[in-house]
C-alpha cells in the first residue's frame, strides 16, 4: 500500500502540557477550557461550524510512543487487545474527542471538556451529529465494569514518549 499524508490543519491549546495528569476523555474534562487554532489557510472551512453545540475533533497524538498490540488500557488492569481500547499509542496514532464548542472568534474554537495536549496537530473537525453518531443496542465490552472509573482516571504516562514507563 502507499505510504498515506496528512497536512495539520490547526492545532489545539489546552492547559494540559504532558500526558502525565491529563483526563483520558472528554467526559473526565468536565469544563475544561481550550481553543482550536485553524490556520488560516483552512479558516473558510469554518463556516457554519457555529450551527452545532459539538464538534468531533481528530487529532495526531504526536506524543504517542510506538505501539504494542496488547496494553493495559488506564481503566484496567489486565492487559487487553490494542483494537478493544482506546489507547493513544497506536500504529497510527489518531485521537478523537467530541467535544462542546462554546463560541468561534475568526480562526479560533473555543472548546469545552479538552482531553487533548497543548500543542496537539488537528487533522480534521466535523460536526458532531446525534442521531448519526449514537448507537442502538450499544455494547461496551470489557469496559462496563470500568466505566465508573472514568471522572477520577488521568493519564499517568504510559503511552507518551520518553516517560519510560510502559503500556505492558
Amino acid at each position: 500500500m502507499d505510504e498515506i499524508r496528512f497536512t495539520a490543519i490547526g492545532i489545539v491549546h489546552s492547559p494540559f502540557k504532558e500526558a502525565a495528569g491529563t483526563p483520558i476523555q472528554p467526559r473526565a474534562a468536565r469544563e475544561v477550557e481550550g481553543t482550536v487554532e485553524v490556520f488560516p489557510e483552512y479558516a473558510e472551512g469554518l463556516r457554519d461550524v457555529d450551527g452545532f453545540s459539538h464538534i468531533i475533533l481528530l487529532c495526531y497524538l504526536h506524543m504517542a510512543r510506538p505501539f504494542s498490540l496488547r496494553v493495559r488500557p488506564y481503566l484496567e488492569t489486565t492487559t487487553r487487545g490494542l483494537f478493544a481500547t482506546r489507547a493513544p499509542s497506536r500504529p497510527n496514532p489518531i485521537g478523537l474527542s467530541i467535544l462542546r464548542l462554546a463560541r468561534i472568534e475568526g480562526p479560533t474554537l473555543y472548546v469545552k471538556d479538552i482531553d487533548v495536549i497543548d500543542g496537539t496537530p488537528v487533522l480534521d473537525i466535523k460536526p458532531y451529529v446525534p442521531r448519526f453518531d449514537d448507537g442502538e443496542d450499544v455494547r461496551v465490552g470489557w469496559l462496563t465494569a470500568q466505566l465508573r472509573k472514568l471522572e477520577q482516571t488521568r493519564d499517568d504516562g504510559r503511552f507518551a514518549q520518553g516517560t519510560g514507563k510502559e503500556g505492558d
